[in-house]
């Protein structure tokens, strides 16, 4: 296993257990004559493993389907280390008595070492008949974490109980599963334990606090940084949750202060003007905020993120068409800007890879050619392929998008292709009429909001626009406070040292 080596030093229990139940109680588990099971016990105890092996064999001669002496010798055959052999003993033992404590602690150890997920129903079945082990309750906790099965491995994790406070990694896990399941006050108190072990480690503190700024605990996650932010040289990612925990406690002076620390020492770091241009439009300081950002588009010019954030802010001064320049060079740096919400159909086939997105679409539209959702992504690939009008491509990509609405008039993300296609064409009022139908399936599609701006301004008629731009900023400020949490875990998720394979 190449995850919790911790957890394994103490998995060892298992062939322990095994040992001492046939060498203290061996009239507990068999009728077999005491004769055939003692010389083994004795073997074993005197940990002369090769004897132990050679005596079960001569004693499953005369009895083959005796599950003790098969059990017997599979913990021969894992104290030598002949895993393999180990494994087939303890099954032969299975097969014979399914409730065998012995061999299913001997083959449950064995699974668990080799990461596989075949110790699962060992340990399920091990811990109904011994439901107050810890161990088999970590190591079942641990297989289930990495299978990414956390609602199963949380009450696992809680069973192993104390035995978990000498294992980091079984910790780190645990507090993961419950982040995971929103459960962050009872994450909080988990990864205090792992703190308790491993003080001195900074990553150690960023993670806690990070788990209580989710928990909107800010003081608490102050409290837990103040080692880190005393050190001689903070770290970036420390002052910018810092500065996040200050602002969502209340002071704002030491938010911008200790954001402007972390803008010195990394002045491209994009998310530091975002976080600036946030605490600006959250404090009405929209002046302020803009030209902070544009501080950042002078070191970052390429940034999308910037120019979303600071015509966010235009928008709030009624600067109507400093915000429609800067949405608009933020769509033309990236058209999959978070914006977009049709484009990020692509992304379970895309991979950076359009040409290849485009066969494996293509290959599955053969198989099914009236398939909506296929018909709209051929249209996508192919429209952010960069097909012109009057191509055969370009055909393809419109003709697709009308399919896929025709077939699925409820299919938002079809529109707003089929919009984006009408717009190439110069049909402006068909694609007004495709935003409006996409934006009253989905009111926070922000890329039907744009296209509708940009479609409006184009037939002259731009009563309306003011009033869209506000509605784009505000969508457009939700997904920022949405992405802010998700930062949040996102930093626990790649600060947590035991991280899921």
């Amino acid at each position: 296993m190449k995850c919790f080596p911790e957890l394994l030093k103490v998995a060892g229990w298992i062939l322990g257990l095994a040992v001492l139940l046939f060498a203290c109680h061996p009239a507990a588990f068999s009728q077999t004559s005491e004769s055939q099971i003692e010389p083994v016990t004795a073997a074993l105890r005197a940990r002369e493993y090769d004897k132990a092996v050679e005596l079960s064999r001569a004693a499953l001669e005369t009895s083959p389907n005796n599950a003790q002496l098969w059990t017997l010798q599979g913990i021969a055959y894992a104290s030598k280390g002949n895993n393999k052999d180990a494994l087939t003993a303890f099954q032969r033992a299975l097969k014979i008595s399914p409730n065998s404590i012995a061999a299913l602690a001997g083959a449950a150890q064995i699974e668990f070492q080799a990461g596989s997920q075949a110790a699962v129903p060992l340990l399920k079945r091990l811990v109904e008949l011994r439901p107050e082990e810890p161990t088999a309750h970590a190591m079942l906790a641990v297989l289930e974490y990495r299978k990414g099965d956390c609602a199963a491995a949380a009450p696992d994790f809680a069973k192993a109980g104390e035995l978990l406070d000498s294992q980091l990694e079984g910790l780190h896990a645990y507090a993961t599963c419950l982040v995971r399941l929103k459960r962050t006050d009872e994450a909080i108190t988990v990864f205090q334990r792992a703190l308790a072990l491993q003080p001195e480690d900074p990553r150690e503190h960023l993670v806690l606090a990070s788990i209580q700024l989710m928990a909107k605990k800010p003081q608490d996650a102050l409290t837990t940084l103040q080692p880190l932010l005393q050190a001689q040289d903070p770290n970036v990612n420390v002052l910018q949750l810092a500065s996040a925990a200050y602002e969502d406690a209340g002071d704002t002076p030491q938010a911008v202060s200790t954001l402007r620390q972390a803008l010195l020492l990394a002045p491209k770091n994009v998310s530091l003007y975002l976080d600036f241009a946030n605490i600006c439009f959250t404090h009405e300081s929209f002046q302020v905020g803009i030209d902070v950002i544009t501080e950042g588009l002078s070191l970052q010019p390429k940034a999308d993120d910037l120019y979303v954030a600071r015509g966010v802010l235009y928008v709030q001064l009624a600067q109507y068409d400093k915000a429609e320049a800067d949405f608009e060079k933020a769509y033309e740096l990236n058209p999959n800007q978070s914006l977009s919400t049709a484009a990020q159909g692509l992304a379970a086939v895309q991979a950076n890879d359009l040409d290849h997105a485009l066969e494996s679409v293509q290959t599955k539209l053969a198989r099914k050619p009236n398939d909506p959702l296929l018909l709209y992504l051929q249209a996508d690939v192919l429209s952010q392929k960069g097909a012109e009008p009057g191509t055969p491509e370009f055909k393809v990509a419109l003709q697709s998008a009308k399919r896929a609405v025709a077939l699925q008039p409820t299919l938002a993300a079809a529109r707003g292709v089929l919009a984006k296609l009408y717009m190439q064409t110069g049909q402006y009022p068909e694609a007004i009429e495709q935003c409006r139908k996409a934006l009253a399936i989905d009111p926070k599609d922000q890329t039907a909001v744009y296209r509708l701006i940009q479609a409006l301004r184009k037939t002259g008629d731009k009563k309306e626009i003011p009033e869209l731009l506000q509605r784009l900023a505000q969508l457009r400020e939700e997904t920022t406070k949405e992405e802010k949490e998700h930062y949040r875990y996102k930093l626990f998720e790649e600060d947590t040292p035991a991280k899921q394979p």
